[in-house]
């Protein structure tokens, strides 16, 4: 339920640890087992590291989801989140293969594959991420005419 100061738009919040928290809970406790290719002592290292510092960001998320938007630790968060999903949308979308798994010929000849649905999500991650910043920037306004 929401809290007076806040807004529906925080749900992006949530939406970003559903997305990250699980490749973040496997990295850091199986990532041999992550269906990537070519993993090896160094990349898994790096993807220990990363899913270490995503589970660390979706702490984050979670406790400043219940925060009223006007909070300042809120909206820098929030513009982190969005220049991260906007920037890994993009790397994903150029990336070469590195998932060995397909939704079938159909989907591979419009070349639909993991990687650019994974791209997709972080794209629209980071569209929520602007959306929630404009949808709330009358609240930060209220706040600074009330001070």
């Amino acid at each position: 339920m929401s809290q007076p100061g806040q807004s529906p738009l925080s749900t992006v919040f949530l939406l970003h640890i559903a997305l990250e928290v699980p490749l973040a809970i496997q990295g850091i406790w199986a990532p041999a087992s992550l269906p990537f290719l070519q993993l090896n002592n160094t990349t898994l290292v790096l993807l220990k590291m990363y899913s270490t510092l995503a589970l660390g960001v979706c702490i984050m998320s979670l406790l400043c989801y219940p925060l009223p938007e006007f909070l300042p630790g809120k909206r820098a968060l929030a513009i982190g989140l969005c220049v991260y999903h906007s920037i890994v949308s993009t790397v994903l979308f150029q990336a070469p293969r590195f998932i060995p798994f397909s939704f079938g010929a159909f989907f591979e000849a419009y070349k639909f594959t993991p990687e650019i649905l994974w791209g997709c999500m972080h794209g629209f991650l980071g569209l929520g991420f602007v959306t929630w910043w404009q949808g709330t920037v009358a609240f930060t306004q209220m706040m600074k005419k009330a001070a």
